[in-house]
């Protein structure tokens, strides 16, 4: 099966499993506080849908759209537009009949159950797979900048330590790129001394420049060989891959990307070269060709290999049951808390961050094109954070909306006009349309352009 194809099914797996609990959030309120509940939808159902079938009172089904979906309550302005049913006098199971606390635990029931899900999938991740990483701590010759350019925007030389983000200690390497984003000032230790510096305001839209950059930092590794071509004018030299470069001439190199100025000194030279292989020291000669290269292919290992092969420390961490719990609780806050930083820089055009805003293919483009439980279940559980604070922003047609409306409501003791109401899902519903054309004509841009 081809990794698109992998992706979609994920994709698809996830938004459906995530749409029918967060409706099932509003469902099973409604049930209790016997508010009459008319359609369960998967999907919209515009103008038919793909199955159906009324249980009770309420019909169940697949709409066709998948665009997200629904129920739809009795007595209850909603994407469906049913104004009919609000012109005739107010039924005791309607939901404009039931006191205004029970009408907002029904509006907060769907993003409570996303909220409630993310954290259950970390709980269930911390228990299962425990927690793996690099400490900071580890990289005690501080970092590779691999992109000098997006380096020098945010002001990080190879070499420098990064200790915190708006004041905050990092603990892990793999939590660096996010803080970068989400943060003001940045922490660096430089030459010995600690540098507090601002993260430009726009440097998100330097990131989004080319997205395969993104990743602009690297713990520095060694010089590692990984190949002897059969062209290179070393091939008969004694070079092994594996062998690790440790010395040219009377150079020490610790790192590849010293490795470049220390060769360029001995451009059209033949020199001693000094590898490790196998933890043992050998002494070789080499001729330095005069645009200054060995002749060799580097390697450069993932992370957690050069942690195996002790280049780095690697901190693992075993959850109980009973410690998973606060565990996956934090994971949730903190994601949740991670991505409120993000919306926040995306509506400032000055961050240029609403470039990256995607759509489907986006969204598609978080799961792995092979299958991986882990993957998808952490993948599941951010986009289940996506949906729950997405859906209470006080936007009208969101749930964030009516509970803007129903507080105002139990704040004055006064409802606002159905006809108001009425109104304001429309103008809601033109914004989300809106956001959905702005986010998908991204990823197509970008699809054809980048």
């Amino acid at each position: 099966m081809s990794p698109i194809a992998i992706q979609i099914i994920q994709f698809f797996l996830s938004l459906s499993l995530l749409i029918v609990l967060h409706e099932l959030g509003h469902f099973i309120p409604a049930k209790v506080f016997k508010t009459r509940v008319e359609k369960f939808y998967l999907f919209f159902d515009v103008k038919f849908s793909l199955f159906k079938k009324k249980i009770g009172e309420t019909v169940y089904g697949i709409g066709w759209l998948p665009l997200g979906g629904y129920v739809k309550i009795s007595g209850m302005i909603d994407e469906s537009m049913d104004t009919d049913q609000m012109k005739e006098e107010p039924k005791p199971w309607e939901f404009r009949s039931k006191p205004a606390w029970q009408r907002l635990i029904i509006m907060l029931g769907g993003v409570t159950v996303n909220f409630i899900l993310a954290v259950i999938i970390y709980i269930g991740m911390a228990y299962s797979y425990g927690d793996e990483y690099i400490p900071m701590e580890s990289l005690k010759d501080g970092v590779w900048v691999v992109e000098e350019k997006i380096g020098d925007k945010a002001g990080i030389q190879t070499g420098d330590k990064i200790i915190a983000v708006d004041g905050n200690e990092l603990e892990s390497f793999r939590s660096v790129f996010i803080e970068i984003i989400n943060g003001n000032t940045i922490t660096i230790e430089r030459d010995g001394e600690q540098i507090e510096q601002e993260i430009p305001i726009d440097f998100i839209s330097t990131l989004l420049e080319d997205e395969e950059k993104v990743r602009f930092l690297y713990p520095r590794v060694p010089f590692i060989v990984s190949e002897v071509p059969e062209e290179s004018h070393n091939k008969d030299a004694g070079l092994l891959r594996e062998d690790i470069i440790v010395k040219v001439g009377a150079d020490t190199i610790d790192y590849y990307d010293q490795a470049s100025d220390v060769i360029g000194k001995y451009s059209g030279q033949t020199v001693n070269l000094e590898v490790l292989r196998d933890g043992t020291a050998k002494d070789l000669q080499v001729t330095i060709d005069d645009s200054g290269k060995i002749g060799v292919i580097p390697g450069i290992p993932n992370i957690l290999d050069l942690a195996d092969r002790g280049f780095l420390e690697k901190k693992t961490i075993k959850y109980s049951f009973l410690e998973s719990i606060p565990a996956g609780i934090n994971k949730g806050i903190e994601t949740l808390s991670g991505y409120a930083k993000q919306l926040k820089k995306i509506f400032n055009p000055s961050t240029g961050a609403y470039k990256g805003v995607g759509g489907f293919a986006a969204i598609g483009g978080l799961f792995p094109p092979t299958w991986d439980w882990a993957a998808f279940w952490s993948t599941t559980a951010f986009i289940s954070i996506i949906l729950a604070f997405m859906n209470i922003l006080p936007i009208p047609a969101l749930d964030g909306g009516h509970v803007m409306f129903l507080l105002f409501e139990m704040f004055t003791g006064r409802k606002p006009s159905d006809k108001f109401l009425e109104y304001a899902q429309m103008v809601g519903f033109f914004l989300l349309i809106g956001l959905l054309l702005f986010a998908n004509g991204n990823d197509l841009y970008k699809w054809l352009f980048k």
